[in-house]
């Protein structure tokens, strides 16, 4: 799918382990939860049974079902990572996540557009917290850094490339590096396209990455500073992950991705199946997130830009390349 791409890109889609610094930071413990699994436990537990009452809105690393919901997130405390996430709904169709480690009490947010729907999940769960994770500097990933920074004295977490424009950045990463989350090794992928200075945070051990506006469930950012082979080569280095990898993107715009990609891959069964499963979420109002690599290899246009029936339907010559393939694509999903 990626095999045209030139053999220096398709090495470099590869994480850098060979050029990495490892950056370990030292965890700031939540002021509450302790170090004691027990009273995780028990918390948990009695939120469960409350959120029955509640419109469950959270996802499970460990779980690829959507439709167990808030109390399957909470009570499954015997999960193979002990990092847990939460998505929460911000704006009107962005995601931020929650991450935790339930050993140490490290608490983390991926993209915080706003900071009072972060305020309120903490609360709820009497956390405090630690870190604050940017994908890129758009005020819809970035909009509550500083307001939760002074609030917790968490640690914001950004690109290096683009320090400037990551509100209240303290520790900056780069294409390559290793960060310790808890313990936790996190690998950092530059993911230019979107934006200059885009980047994903991988987590190995756990199986998930946090592609902010890279790569959403069935499309990919719009280029606002980048070029279609830029994307493209970001596109690549994400898809060498493992295909069971869970994918968290920055937004709920899986419906209308859907509503294109069949547009001009009609024939496509998988991608007719998934978007069968996207309706019957959304009429519930549940999150189509997150999505797996293996998925979206499969029903991505994209990921697809090899593809004869996606160029038959959008006249995209043969001889093209798949960055050129990648920017038609995009500018047909631009048009509407």
């Amino acid at each position: 799918m990626f095999s045209k791409l030139p053999p220096s890109l398709m090495m470099s889609s590869i994480p850098c382990y060979s050029r990495a610094r490892t950056t370990t930071a030292t965890p700031t413990p939540s002021l509450s939860m302790g170090s004691s699994r027990f009273n995780w436990f028990r918390k948990g537990l009695i939120f469960c049974f409350k959120s029955l009452f509640s419109t469950p809105y959270k996802a499970l690393t460990s779980t690829t079902s959507h439709s167990l919901g808030a109390c399957r997130f909470l009570c499954n405390i015997s999960s193979n990572t002990s990092i847990q996430i939460e998505l929460v709904p911000c704006l009107e169709d962005n995601y931020a996540y929650l991450l935790y480690d339930d050993d140490t009490g490290t608490v983390g947010v991926v993209d915080p557009s706003e900071a009072l729907p972060i305020k309120n999940a903490l609360a709820k769960r009497n956390m405090n917290l630690t870190y604050i994770l940017n994908t890129h500097h758009h005020y819809d990933h970035t909009g509550g850094n500083l307001e939760l920074k002074e609030a917790f004295g968490a640690k914001v977490i950004g690109a290096g490339s683009d320090k400037k424009r990551i509100p209240g950045i303290d520790i900056k990463l780069y294409d390559g590096d290793r960060w310790m989350f808890a313990g936790h090794e996190v690998v950092v992928m530059a993911t230019p396209g979107h934006t200059k200075g885009h980047i994903s945070y991988y987590f190995p051990k756990s199986k998930v990455i946090f592609t902010g506006d890279t790569l959403f469930s069935l499309s990919c950012g719009k280029l606002f500073e980048g070029s279609p082979e830029q994307m493209l080569c970001s596109l690549g280095k994400i898809a060498t992950l493992p295909g069971d990898t869970k994918i968290y993107c920055g937004h709920e715009y899986t419906e209308s991705n859907a509503k294109f990609a069949l547009s001009i891959d009609p024939e496509n069964e998988q991608l007719r199946e998934y978007a069968k499963l996207i309706k019957q979420l959304r009429r519930k109002n549940l999150p189509t997130v997150p999505t797996t690599l293996k998925r979206e290899k499969l029903c991505n246009p994209f990921l697809r830009t090899s593809s004869t029936a996606i160029r038959n339907t959008l006249n995209i010559p043969e001889t093209a390349s798949d960055s050129e393939a990648l920017g038609i694509i995009r500018q047909a999903k631009d048009r509407g």
